[in-house]
């Protein structure tokens, strides 16, 4: 649902002009659909693990995907990850670090958690490995013509195509799947993504890439 009420307003949004979409390189749209194939991953394992897991405790366990790319960062591409710093942010404690603590509290909440779910758990994990690849994947991946919404775009279309054929009769059998709070929820989480999303590309045009890495982190 939120895929498809995002997919339409960006369509929309394109067709009346308010935002540029382009979609003329063949070769550049396929070779981003990996990254919608784990942007689908994402959508599908995130909603298996909210399904089964508290809110604060799904969160924590999505924010630890930093790990992965600030591990790739450092270690496989040698970058300086405390960039931060120059970003005219105040931070108190070196980026580094402060990945760690994410993952310690992320290692930690299954000791904790006095009604533990191991299959919520499972697919906290698979998310977050999603997470983590897809941000690795865009990190590699070096767009000639594809904008930042080219790249959203055909994730909408790719993850609408894909997921309804994920669990269909599953679906069938949600207790609340008629009732009209559930449809009015989901619509307006749908709209809002869509307005996150146009401010976060707006954001990362706007600022330099320290400044929006520097923003992004503390959002968590």
């Amino acid at each position: 649902w939120q895929t498809l009420v995002g997919g339409l307003l960006l369509h929309v949004s394109w067709k009346l002009g308010w935002v540029e979409i382009n979609l003329c390189s063949r070769s550049e749209i396929l070779s981003w659909l990996p990254a919608s194939v784990l942007f689908v991953g994402i959508i599908y394992a995130g909603s298996r693990a909210l399904s089964r897991l508290p809110i604060p405790v799904f969160l924590t366990v999505h924010n630890a995907a930093e790990v992965i790319t600030c591990g790739f960062q450092k270690f496989v591409q040698k970058e300086d990850i405390s960039r931060l710093r120059a970003s005219g942010l105040v931070c108190f404690f070196p980026l580094f670090y402060s990945v760690l603590f994410l993952l310690a509290a992320a290692v930690c909440l299954p000791f904790c958690d006095t009604q533990f779910d191991p299959n919520g758990y499972l697919w906290a994990l698979i998310h977050l490995i999603c997470v983590g690849a897809y941000k690795v994947f865009h990190k590699l991946w070096k767009p000639s013509s594809l904008s930042d919404l080219d790249q959203q775009y055909i994730n909408y279309v790719f993850s609408i195509l894909l997921c309804p054929s994920g669990d269909l009769f599953s679906a069938l059998d949600f207790p609340f799947l008629y009732f009209y709070r559930f449809h009015s929820s989901c619509c307006a989480s749908g709209l809002l993504g869509f307005f996150l999303m146009l401010h976060t590309v707006k954001l990362k045009s706007s600022t330099t890439s320290g400044q929006y890495a520097a923003w992004s982190f503390l959002a968590k």
